[in-house]
């Protein structure tokens, strides 16, 4: 049986792109773990408007300061992955009541396929609620401020992005 470290958690998802939100999550999971692994996914059914390359870069100089936040893509499926990395944990974040129904579903699944890993659920810090990576690229595509609602090499990566494409639209 392989060694489940319950100071480690993953907190995996898009970060298409990484917002405060997410942050705010993973610093208060710090207050819980040891270390928090960033696990960001290659596969996913949302239409990215990064590359997985481009978000983990964004999101590894995000936390360049960080010794106990590790930025990591992965591909397949997650509690494989977990158990890999040999964490004990999942950690998610909740914004509302809506968020509640899919990722208790997930929960359950994940429980069902490996009964060491735990997931733990965060509520996320009242400023955050209304905050998504959505949010946070329509804003952006709009020509709209995000600063402050994303870290500096995340406002930069949005900047370029869509300077580029609205370039492309003009032509």
């Amino acid at each position: 049986m392989a060694e489940f470290n319950p100071r480690l958690a993953v907190y995996p998802g898009t970060f298409d792109p990484l917002t405060r939100g997410h942050m705010s999550l993973i610093y208060r999971g710090l207050r819980v773990f040891e270390t928090v692994v960033l696990a960001i996914a290659k596969s996913t059914p949302k239409k990215t408007c990064f590359t997985l390359e481009e978000r983990v870069d964004m999101a590894r100089r995000s936390f360049a300061d960080e010794p106990n936040i590790v930025v990591e893509p992965f591909d397949g499926l997650l509690i494989e992955y977990v158990a890999k990395r040999g964490a004990g944990a999942i950690l998610r974040g909740l914004r509302a009541v809506s968020d509640f129904e899919y990722e208790f579903q997930m929960a359950l699944m994940n429980r069902r396929l490996s009964r060491q890993v735990q997931t733990v659920f965060l509520m996320t810090d009242y400023k955050w609620m209304y905050l998504s990576s959505t949010i946070v690229k329509e804003v952006a595509l709009h020509g709209g401020n995000v600063k402050g609602l994303v870290s500096e090499p995340v406002l930069t990566g949005l900047a370029a992005k869509y300077e580029a494409l609205r370039g492309q639209q003009a032509s």
